[in-house]
């Protein structure tokens, strides 16, 4: 049984730039947040209209729009923290982004620890936070990137551990192995073969389940693939 468990904190990345949403993406997943990326205005406004984030970074200039004027949609559209993350960090411009309701600006290059600081402070000033999951006698302080089981701390591979936030994020939805090996994709940065996968999932329910032999945290769901026990 699954007993206070919360999604983390998700992050909307509005960056055309892959080079700099792969490394935040990176960061921001070593942070204990999931992240999220839309390389223009048009797909951030279809993410926001799908789905329900807790903070959007948001460059300035976007090749199908401006950012000043998404970040007013988004202040429109619900209490949603926004951090302007841009090359463009004159007087005028920062102005302009805190005058249309940005939270904080950051200039590009950005240092990562103040950055992951700065989102922080954000979320707590919007009452949200990193959450801290339980599930049946199994911990997971996504902030502190640890894990126990009845009290007993619990040592996971890099890859193990990015395997199981992934179906933390994700409770009660079922996920294929493709919509698996794409979100670890996206998470380390490097090819993660299926081969892989099936090795992984093996060595995480052997660390994290009572009996691997019947998994009660991470269940397979026969022809369609995983999901998060409940």
């Amino acid at each position: 049984m699954t007993e206070g468990v919360e999604e983390m904190s998700r992050i909307l990345i509005v960056e055309d730039d892959t080079e700099i949403v792969k490394n935040l993406i990176i960061l921001l997943s070593e942070e204990g947040f999931a992240s999220f990326s839309a390389s223009g205005r048009k797909a951030a406004l279809e993410a926001i209209e799908r789905e329900t984030f807790d903070l959007v970074l948001l460059d300035v200039a976007l090749p199908d729009g401006n950012g000043y004027s998404l970040c007013n949609v988004i202040k429109r559209k619900g209490d949603i923290p926004v951090i302007f993350l841009t090359a463009m960090g004159d007087e005028a411009s920062i102005v302009t982004g805190f005058d249309l309701g940005a939270d904080d600006y950051v200039s590009k290059p950005f240092k990562p620890l103040e950055l992951v600081s700065r989102i922080k402070n954000a979320l707590r000033r919007y009452g949200k936070s990193p959450a801290v999951f339980q599930i049946s006698d199994l911990r997971v302080d996504a902030v502190k990137a640890s894990v126990s089981k009845s009290g007993k701390d619990i040592l996971l591979s890099a890859l193990e551990y990015r395997l199981l936030l992934v179906f933390l994020n994700h409770p009660g939805q079922v996920l294929s192995r493709g919509r698996l090996l794409e979100e670890l994709w996206d998470i380390a940065g490097d090819y993660v073969n299926d081969n892989t996968l099936t090795v992984n999932i093996k060595r995480l329910r052997d660390k994290i389940e009572t009996d691997a032999s019947n998994p009660a945290i991470i269940k397979t769901v026969r022809g369609l693939g995983y999901r998060l026990g409940d």
